[in-house]
C-alpha cells in the first residue's frame, strides 16, 4: 500500500507548477458548487462540501471564488451534473480508473475513449480495472503542519490505519467507512488539509522502465487534464 499515490505526489508538483492552467479552478468550482447544491450549504454540515473546500484552498483558490462556487448553487439550475466512474488499460496494459463530474456522459466518454485509443490503451466498462484495486479512505495534510513523529502519533490516537510522508504532503490512510470520524480526531490537532477522499489503492503494482515510465506519466497527465476528469488512480509503480 505504501506509495500508491506516487502519481499524487507528481500530479501535485504538477499542479505546482502549472497552478495557472485555466481548467484547476473550474474543477474546483464545480465540486464545490455540486456538493452545496446536493447538501448543507455549511461546510461544518457537509463533509463533501468540506472536502472542496479544502481541496481548492491547497490549490491556492482565492476565498472570494470559493464563496461564489457556493452562491451558485442557489442559482444554478444546471442540476445534471454526475458523478461517473470510467475504467479500462493503458499503456502497457496498466489498470486505469477514472472519476468525472460531468453534465454529457456522451462527451465525457468520446473524450476518454480518444486519450487511450490515441496511448495505445482501451476504454472498458465498469469493473474490467477495479478488481485491480481496493478503496480506502485518504486523508492529506501539509508537510509543514506537524514532524512525522507527530503525524505518525495522530494516526495511531485517531484509528487510522498508516500513515506515509512524503516531500509534498503527510497521508493518513483508513478504512473509508472511518475516514470522517478520523477526520475529526484528527481536527484537534491539525489545522491545514489538502483533502480528505476516498481513493482507489493498487492491490499489486506493474513495474515500468524509466522510459515506460514518461509514457505514462504524460498519458495520465493527459486525462487529468481533461476538463471532466477529478481523479485518475493507476496500477502502475511510478
Amino acid at each position: 500500500m505504501a506509495g500508491h499515490s506516487h502519481w499524487a505526489g507528481i500530479k501535485h508538483k504538477k499542479g505546482k507548477a502549472d497552478k495557472a492552467r485555466s481548467n484547476l479552478f473550474s474543477k474546483l468550482s464545480r465540486e464545490i458548487t455540486v456538493a452545496a447544491k446536493l447538501g448543507d450549504k455549511n461546510p461544518d454540515m457537509n463533509a463533501r462540501l468540506r472536502s472542496a473546500i479544502q481541496s481548492a484552498r491547497s490549490s491556492n483558490m482565492p476565498k472570494d471564488n470559493i464563496q461564489r462556487a457556493i452562491e451558485k448553487s442557489e442559482t444554478n439550475t444546471d442540476s445534471n451534473y454526475e458523478n461517473i466512474r470510467y475504467e479500462g488499460f493503458g499503456p502497457k496494459k496498466i489498470a486505469v480508473i477514472v472519476e468525472t463530474l460531468t453534465n454529457n456522459k456522451n462527451r465525457t466518454a468520446s473524450n476518454l475513449r480518444t486519450i487511450f485509443q490515441k496511448n495505445g490503451g482501451s476504454l472498458g466498462t465498469q469493473g474490467v480495472a477495479s478488481h485491480n484495486f481496493q478503496q480506502i479512505g485518504v486523508i492529506k495534510i501539509e508537510r509543514s503542519e506537524a514532524s512525522e513523529d507527530k503525524i505518525f502519533e495522530l494516526t495511531i490516537d485517531s484509528g487510522a490505519n498508516e500513515c506515509l510522508s512524503n516531500e509534498f504532503y503527510h497521508e493518513v490512510q483508513c478504512n473509508k467507512n472511518e475516514i470522517y470520524n478520523v477526520k475529526k480526531k484528527l481536527e484537534k490537532n491539525i489545522n491545514n488539509f489538502l483533502s480528505t477522499e476516498i481513493e482507489w489503492v493498487p492491490l499489486n503494482k506493474v513495474e515500468l522502465s524509466s522510459v515506460e515510465k514518461d509514457e505514462i506519466i504524460n498519458f495520465l497527465g493527459t486525462l487529468d487534464d481533461d476538463d471532466d476528469v477529478q481523479n485518475v488512480y493507476t496500477n502502475a509503480k511510478l
